[in-house]
């Protein structure tokens, strides 16, 4: 909705709205849920349970075929690979060059297959604020949500199911926030959209109050938002309904583990999680034992380190399979994971990723302890109750800036005493803590919540 149609949408009162949203709602699964769609689904169905031959032999021929397809119809790739014996043969793969997404953005126009009118476009954010367009073929947005759709059907979801969405569209009026309203519904698809630029501690009990009355079966969004409300819920003692919601499907954002036992515990309920990106990535999904699969039919996994070799733990390069309109081949993305050699008897044979770190950009570098990742800066709010919220920047190399938001009735200096012990243990005795008391912390434009902002580059 864009221009005059935003126009219209701004506004239209409250339940026209939500007609509005239903009304593009219903254009946009009719040209996502096609025949090809279902041809997908059934596809992915049927080899939920292949031996890793089977997978391994799939992903070979599937990236034959889209090599040669970048080549014929990308002058980008056609170029890069004019003087790389047999670029098709994946055993050949670590002879083409890596590709960043800085280096697509500059080119994007020679790397495109098919016209913007002929596709459909995906704008992508980041951290450094440059947006990136993406073109899918029909068939490539087919494959996707198949593929998607497949992970989330194991839990018991499809579309019409009622669940509550938590976006980062822009969709509510002033209006709206002057009446503590931060919700669009599509009544027909039974899909609740809770905004995710107001989660501050003084609207946080209208989210909730709507949340059990709405009664939800599935969640899915920004695992920060979620996080945040079930926190409010366990602060003032508002139980959630028990056997309400049978799965969350967290999307975007890095799941910590001290969000994942939060939304669990809270929410009585499991968290499975999937990873993707805007720009096409291939999926990462997680089964019914909490394992982490890479799944081989959706494209290339390549964990490397800084020097850009194999690696157990390191910088996620991918070649996506469902991205023809604009082929990702070696791609850089920026998200770091650590691979695991166990296996899983869920039956999904594909191999297994231990954790997904997120973006390499989130973390804080010490000149004493190195790099300290996501999940280590989220566990300095161990031993701590007063702390809503906090956010670690760190523009420079000896200091941070770490803003708080606490609770005024519960925070102590016992609390911050602890905080800033956990967190000087984590990044040694040199670097320079500078501690503000805020009242709120914005979140980025896609409505994500980054609880780190490094703008280093180490």
């Amino acid at each position: 909705m864009e221009g005059f149609k935003e126009k219209i949408y701004r506004s239209a009162p409250h339940s026209i709205q939500n007609l509005i949203i239903t009304f593009f709602n219903i254009l946009a699964y009719r040209k996502r849920y096609s025949t090809l769609y279902y041809e997908y689904l059934k596809h992915y169905k049927a080899n939920n349970k292949l031996a890793l031959d089977a997978l391994l032999k799939i992903q070979k021929e599937k990236y034959g075929e889209f090599i040669a397809h970048a080549i014929s119809y990308s002058s980008f790739y056609k170029k890069k690979y004019s003087e790389i014996a047999n670029p098709e043969n994946i055993d050949n793969i670590e002879t083409l060059p890596i590709i960043d997404k800085e280096a697509l953005r500059i080119d994007i126009d020679s790397v495109y297959t098919i016209t913007k009118n002929k596709g459909h476009v995906s704008k992508t954010g980041g951290t450094t604020g440059k947006s990136l367009e993406v073109v899918y073929t029909a068939e490539d947005t087919a494959e996707r949500f198949a593929i998607l759709d497949n992970f989330r059907s194991k839990f018991g979801y499809t579309l019409g199911k009622k669940t509550a969405w938590f976006s980062g569209k822009s969709l509510l009026s002033e209006r709206d926030v002057k009446k503590n309203r931060f919700w669009k519904t599509d009544y027909l698809y039974k899909v609740r959209y809770y905004s995710t630029f107001y989660i501050h501690e003084k609207y946080l009990k209208y989210y909730l109050q709507n949340l059990i009355k709405f009664r939800p079966e599935f969640m899915v969004g920004f695992p920060s938002t979620m996080y945040e409300i079930a926190k409010y819920g366990e602060k003032h003692n508002i139980p959630f309904p028990p056997h309400t919601i049978k799965a969350i499907f967290p999307t975007a954002e890095t799941v910590t583990q001290a969000i994942r036992s939060t939304l669990e515990h809270y929410f009585k309920t499991n968290v499975y999680n999937q990873y993707a990106s805007s720009e096409g990535a291939p999926f990462i999904t997680e089964c019914r034992n909490k394992n982490l699969h890479m799944e081989l039919q959706s494209g290339v996994f390549e964990v490397l380190d800084d020097a850009f070799k194999p690696a157990h733990k390191g910088r996620l390069v991918v070649t996506a399979f469902h991205t023809h309109g604009t082929p990702l081949i070696r791609y850089d993305i920026g998200d770091v994971i650590e691979l695991s050699s166990d296996k899983c008897i869920c039956g999904n044979n594909n191999p297994l990723v231990k954790e997904i770190l997120g973006r390499a950009s989130d973390y804080i570098y010490s000149e004493e302890t190195g790099k300290i990742n996501l999940g280590n800066v989220s566990n300095c709010l161990k031993g701590v109750k007063g702390i809503v919220k906090f956010q670690v920047q760190q523009h420079h190399k000896n200091k941070l800036l770490v803003l708080i938001i606490k609770d005024e009735e519960t925070f102590t200096d016992n609390d911050s005493k602890r905080f800033t012990s956990n967190l000087r243990e984590r990044v040694g005795a040199k670097m320079e803590i500078n501690v503000t008391y805020v009242k709120d912390i914005a979140v980025e434009k896609s409505g994500k919540f980054r609880l780190v902002k490094n703008s280093l580059n180490y």
